[in-house]
């Protein structure tokens, strides 16, 4: 029988970045939700370790073999030493590449726990966030996605019961971002923002004060990002402008722009309205919280 796990798009609610350590890795702090929306992954067994990718984004993927559902396979495979324990993965890739939705963590995040439970592995939760760090800084928080602050590279994760669930529409303007580029530029303006984690309330009466609170913090990679593809300018110009958007702003290093509203029926309308002005935009309505169920 198919074993299913879902992969949900991340956001950056706010992302603080700071200088660069003498190893040249940036600190952080950012405040981590996950979408209703994302990938999704599939697992049979089979013969040999192989993954076949589909979805109106597969194309976007160079090397199905150097993807990170198979490295967190292999190293899922290598940590319960069991290599001939293998299997068949599909992987359905709905989100867009190089977007700044952590979508290729998640994806290693999904197969991390896919595979630990069609292999029956014994392996713990603290183990496999070890490994699941191993595949990048997004990694340990997108293995579970639910909502974080992430300190250090990521991999400090402080969690967060607060949040309400937000309505929300994500807008791409189909340019991909090269997460390396934006953070040389951002440290050509060597201008680094605070890392300290802003106090939080104690509690969110509703949305709009969720959404008041968050207009207070930062992407502090958001205007490199712009610089170097202005229509994530273009989109958030868009958003900002609408009057059902409580707050915008891009999410990690770019180039998808998230808009909070106040309701399903706003975030719907905003949507099709987004739609119809610039139809060549990536636009999805969706929730954001998590963690959200996996397919079984």
């Amino acid at each position: 029988m198919s074993t299913r796990a879902f992969a949900a798009a991340k956001i950056n609610l706010f992302l603080h970045v700071g200088a660069p350590a003498a190893d040249g890795y940036h600190p952080l702090c950012s405040l981590m939700s996950f979408a209703d929306i994302g990938d999704r992954l599939a697992a049979q067994p089979a013969e040999t370790l192989r993954l076949n990718v589909d979805g109106p984004f597969a194309g976007a993927l160079a090397d199905a073999d150097d993807n990170l559902v198979m490295r967190a396979a292999r190293a899922l495979l290598a940590e319960v030493r069991r290599p001939t324990a293998l299997a068949s993965l599909s992987l359905q890739k709905n989100l867009p590449v190089a977007a700044g939705l952590g979508g290729g963590s998640s994806d290693a995040g999904a197969a991390l726990r896919l595979l630990r439970t069609a292999f029956e592995a014994p392996v713990s939760d603290a183990r496999l966030q070890e490994i699941a760090a191993t595949l990048g800084a997004d990694g340990p928080a997108c293995l579970w996605g639910a909502p974080v602050i992430a300190q250090g590279r990521g991999e400090r994760l402080s969690p967060v019961g607060l949040l309400p669930v937000m309505d929300a529409v994500l807008v791409n303007p189909g340019v991909p971002v090269s997460t390396a580029e934006v953070y040389a530029a951002y440290d050509g303006g060597a201008e680094f923002g605070d890392v300290t984690p802003p106090p939080l309330p104690d509690t969110f009466e509703n949305v709009a004060e969720a959404a008041s609170w968050l207009r207070r913090q930062r992407n502090d990679l958001q205007a490199s990002a712009v610089a170097l593809a202005p229509e994530i300018g273009d989109v958030l110009q868009t958003l900002v402008d609408e009057p059902e958007t409580l707050m915008a702003r891009m999410s990690g290093s770019g180039s998808t722009v998230f808009a909070i509203c106040g309701s399903d029926v706003e975030a719907e309308g905003l949507a099709e309205r987004v739609e119809a002005l610039a139809p060549n935009w990536w636009v999805r309505r969706c929730r954001l919280g998590g963690p959200w169920p996996d397919e079984t």
